[in-house]
């Protein structure tokens, strides 16, 4: 047998899984459902170790034996032999959302179950696990304890601020919790005390499994094990960028700021470039990204008591039937419609998944050619306009969806348009329409002080802040180049107005050339060559520096390079990794008797599931929306609160002091020794040390427009060893970037006529301008003397030992207040309200340094009682 030991993170619960390993074909996996302190599983293994001993007459090192340590299960597979198991063996930290964090997965290993005495061995075996190890897990996909990613913020948060009645009519226990409950209370060494176990509400939902890459491969043991040992992976980008001063982050207002950039890639439909396009009939595209940008202040951790705002946009092909004939090894095969579609049935199936996700209004962004000499691209607009023509005539006027066709292209070859300057006032248009999700009601300063762009943003305003009600669903043909810039322009105007909204920035505007907008440029450009690798098989060929045309002549050779790179990918390669993809996906599973993979000459009938049988229900040509989903428009139909998206929810009674329901224990393990280290690993993709100006006098803000000349980072492009290490956060997901020595020894400043200035005696005198900021030739002005008198007679007087008069400090300085708003600045004058308790935790602090405990309250004894039998019982 495999005993598969689990534990928590403070390693105070553990739970046991035995896989029997003589089937040679079958997978028998028990779960005990018993939950074990770290002493109960330590007896249990030593019994298990003592009795292989001695039933197999062996000594020494015989017995049990560790095989691997591991950080998660991705799942269970088969093939033609019996089933391996899948295991993540190493994980980087990539990111921290509310103390949840987010890893990414370096390393795996699959180990094969069954023992060798029982193995049936087949020829082809070996080829299908080479197969699947294509697909590599090192790269880009990402996994959390506690955070469900398949999910968005808004979600995630709406879920939790569902009225209490909800929740209060849970479901009683089960049998096996009783049993789990009374196993752990059985010994209590407060139970004559009288202090009863303070109950929460604890909720586990159900992951979005369109954005789930490892569903198929838990589905074996989903309804076995418990739920703790399920962990989902979604694939795609994940980065988290800091705007901080300090120890290279950036300060806003003393605030620490967090940009986090989360892309799901879907796995329905997913493949590669030219093997992937259009929609299958069941409204899933090829290359559909939803793309969240997550901002929050991150001096507050917890969800409840921070500050989150988030928004959404989405990728994705035209949801047409429609591919592209590789055969001819053509750069730019021709584009031809597979199937005859006049009631839009497979657009309204697609749509009808985006409103119950999004609600309304769905902007549709087609950025596809118009104007061809050969009809090219202009064939998908010609198909695709009036299919939402068709479907918009059965909407209420309201919640239609919007439709914006605008040839990129074309824009970008003429000398006298701009293309960001048009890109930004759709995206200004888009913003206002859909809103954005925040956790907090509006600021008593955007009241004072009004922005008309400010009234006119749209989305459902609740008591507790925004909801995002819509989403922007941006396409070209490849869903690469262009889209990319389109929803990095859309990005950066929604960051605009949630750094508004979070009271960060007096207007609801950002300009180019800031350290801010670039920091967020830089996560754009690393988010946008991760998503290309994994569908076209290069990096982006247009950035947003060649549609500013600001590009070095240096990059239009970098362009031609990965226009190769793209087209021997999906001339040579593609197949491989379609082929990887669909066996990982389990869209294909091996058995006797069936044409093996590479027989086969398409996996369209794989991907387009009821073409070979009629349907029985076929959906309303002129309904076509799923029941229920126009009643709660424009609020998304998965987030409102009806009987069917509540049966998707569990709800749990739980311990308050649970590590799974108390964040802060969990992330900060305040009952052991720790290390910032070990605590704080987040590998930051950037930070505004790397755009800060390096000289003191310039305005440190990262909302200034910064010259060239005044930045830390070129503006035109990057250098070569900065492109390695691009190259390498693409390929494994952003590295930690470079250490302060490292920049500064390979900087221009270390020439060889610097050091020989350095090794010469006499020093040339430096001008003030550089270390001060200012020029002090000068004689400073009289307000500035009358000032600076103000401030050493006031030094004065505290190094004064005997004082003959009273000093009134309002004749030595005068302090005028710089902000008149009293709730939400820091600067506020008025001086806060301190309670009773505080003074008395101040009073008992005091005391304690005086020898002098107080007397434990309840509270403490509730916390102390929870501290013993989790370290000691």
């Amino acid at each position: 047998r495999y005993f598969l030991v689990g534990s928590n993170h403070a390693q105070t619960k553990h739970r046991v899984l035995k896989i029997d390993r003589t089937e040679p074909k079958d997978l028998v996996i028990i779960d005990d459902k018993h939950v074990y302190s770290q002493q109960e599983v330590r007896e249990l293994l030593g019994r298990l170790d003592l009795g292989n001993r001695i039933k197999m007459g062996q000594k020494g090192s015989s017995g049990l034996s560790r095989a691997v340590s591991a950080f998660g299960i991705v799942g269970f597979v088969r093939f033609l032999e019996g089933y391996y198991i899948v295991l993540i063996t190493k994980r980087r930290k990539m990111a921290d959302i509310g103390g949840h964090s987010i890893y990414k997965i370096e390393d795996t290993t699959m180990i094969y179950i069954p023992n060798d005495s029982v193995r049936v061995s087949h020829p082809d075996e070996a080829r299908y696990v080479r197969i699947f190890q294509n697909v590599d897990l090192s790269s880009n996909f990402y996994f959390s304890y506690s955070y469900d990613l398949s999910h968005s913020l808004q979600y995630n948060l709406t879920l939790l601020q569902r009225p209490y009645e909800l929740w209060s009519a849970a479901p009683p226990l089960t049998k096996e919790e009783e049993h789990t409950q009374g196993k752990q209370d059985s010994f209590d060494i407060f139970e004559d005390e009288g202090l009863p176990t303070q109950v929460v509400y604890g909720l586990q939902n159900e992951p979005y499994y369109k954005y789930v890459w490892n569903g198929k491969l838990l589905e074996r043991i989903k309804d076995i094990v418990h739920p703790d040992w399920l962990m989902y992976i979604i694939h795609g980008f994940c980065g988290q960028s800091s705007i901080l001063f300090k120890q290279g982050k950036l300060l806003i207002y003393g605030r620490p700021v967090h940009i986090t950039l989360i892309a799901r890639r879907s796995s329905k439909f997913a493949g590669t470039r030219f093997l992937k396009r259009g929609a299958n009939c069941e409204g899933d595209v090829a290359n559909e990204v939803e793309t969240e940008q997550i901002i929050h202040d991150a001096s507050v951790m917890s969800f409840t008591a921070g500050s989150y705002s988030s928004y959404v946009q989405v990728r994705g092909s035209v949801p047409l039937y429609w591919s592209q004939d590789i055969s001819t090894m053509m750069p730019k095969p021709p584009i031809r419609l597979d199937q005859a579609d006049p009631y839009a049935n497979i657009a309204a199936l697609h749509f009808d998944q985006m409103l119950q996700r999004f609600g309304s209004p769905i902007i549709i962004l087609n950025l596809v050619k118009k104007r061809e000499k050969r009809k090219h691209e202009k064939i998908l607009s010609e198909e695709l306009y009036p299919a939402v023509i068709n479907l918009n005539q059965f909407l209420p006027p309201d919640h239609r969806i919007d439709y914006i066709a605008w040839d990129m292209a074309r824009y970008t070859k003429s000398k006298l348009c701009n293309v960001l300057d048009r890109l930004s006032m759709i995206a200004e248009n888009v913003v206002k329409r859909t809103g954005f999700f925040i956790n907090r009601s509006d600021f008593y300063c955007h009241t004072l002080r009004p922005d008309d762009r400010w009234r006119d943003v749209g989305g459902s305003v609740t008591s507790t802040g925004r909801l995002q009600t819509g989403v922007l669903r941006t396409n070209c043909v490849d869903c690469l180049d262009r889209t990319n810039t389109a929803q990095f322009m859309v990005g950066k105007c929604a960051l605009a107005y949630q750094l508004y909204a979070l009271g960060m920035i007096d207007k609801p505007k950002l300009q180019f050339d800031t350290d801010c907008v670039r920091l967020f440029e830089e996560l754009y450009e690393d988010h946008g060559d991760t998503l290309s690798l994994q569908y076209g098989g290069s990096q982006l060929v247009h950035r947003v520096k060649t549609y500013r045309k600001i590009a070095p002549w240096t990059q239009h050779s970098k362009d031609i390079m990965q226009t190769l790179s793209r087209y021997y990918s999906n001339a040579f390669s593609d197949a491989d990794r379609q082929d990887a993809i669909n066996l990982f996906l389990q869209v294909y599973q091996p058995s006797e008797g069936k044409a093996h993979l590479w027989e086969l000459p398409t996996d369209f009938y794989l991907h387009q599931k009821s073409t070979m049988a009629l349907q029985n229900n076929r959906r309303s040509y002129t309904f076509w929306w799923s029941e229920g989903v126009l009643s709660y428009l424009p609020v998304p139909y998965d987030e409102v609160a009806c009987e069917n998206t509540m049966k998707t929810v569990k709800v749990r009674r739980m311990n308050q002091f649970d590590e799974s329901v108390d964040i802060y224990t969990e992330f900060f393990k305040p009952y052991e020794l720790t290390s910032f280290d070990d605590t704080f690993c987040i590998a930051m993709t950037n930070s505004a040390r790397e755009f800060m100006p390096k000289s003191v006098g310039v305005d440190p803000s990262p909302f200034t427009v910064r010259k060239p000349e005044e930045t830390g980072k070129s503006v035109l492009g990057k250098s070569s060893k900065e492109e390695t290490i691009l190259q390498r956060k693409t390929a494994a997901s952003a590295p930690p970037p470079p250490s302060e020595e490292v920049i500064s020894s390979t900087s221009e400043d270390d020439s060889e006529e610097d050091r020989d200035d350095e090794g010469s005696e006499v020093q040339p005198q430096q001008a003030m301008k550089e270390p001060y900021g200012r020029i002090l030739a000068e004689c400073p002005a009289e307000e500035d003397l009358l000032i600076y008198e103000r401030f050493a007679h006031l030094g004065e007087n505290q190094h004064t030992v005997e004082k003959t008069e009273r000093i009134n400090l309002a004749n030595i300085i005068c302090l005028e207040p710089v902000s008149h708003f009293k709730d939400d600045c820091i600067y506020a004058v008025s001086l806060p309200q301190v309670d009773r308790g505080s003074h008395e935790m101040f009073a008992s602090h005091v005391m304690t340094g005086h020898g002098q405990v107080r007397a434990l309250c309840r509270e403490d004894m509730l916390m102390y009682r929870e501290y013993v039998k989790n370290r000691y019982m």
